[in-house]
């Protein structure tokens, strides 16, 4: 992925959701609790996501019985996530000074 490259509001709330392993269904719900209930998963998107998360190396199936599939974060995914977080609150920031330079004008 370039640097310039912005995740989407699934993808990066599936990456924050695997900063600790977990399965699916541990994905779903954290996603969705950590989005406010805004991001709600169904299970062919999150494991499309998932699977197309494993092939560009930014998480990992752990080993386990089969039964429950759990997936961890990679140092490749770890940067991706660190890197949309730094671009979200430069957006956050941008917005937050043209908005009070804005207000200050309206005020004069």
């Amino acid at each position: 992925m370039p640097d310039n490259t912005a995740l989407t509001e699934t993808t990066y709330y599936i990456l924050l959701s695997l900063y600790t392993p977990r399965h699916g269904y541990g994905i779903m719900q954290r996603a969705q609790e950590l989005s406010g209930g805004r991001v709600r998963l169904a299970a062919g998107t999150l494991y499309g996501a998932l699977n197309a998360m494993v092939e560009k190396g930014w998480i990992r199936l752990l080993p386990g019985d089969g039964r429950k599939k759990e997936y961890q974060l990679t140092p490749k995914g770890l940067e991706i996530l660190q890197k949309e977080l730094a671009r979200l609150k430069e957006l956050v920031a941008s917005g937050d000074l043209v908005m009070k330079e804005e207000q200050k004008c309206l005020n004069e």
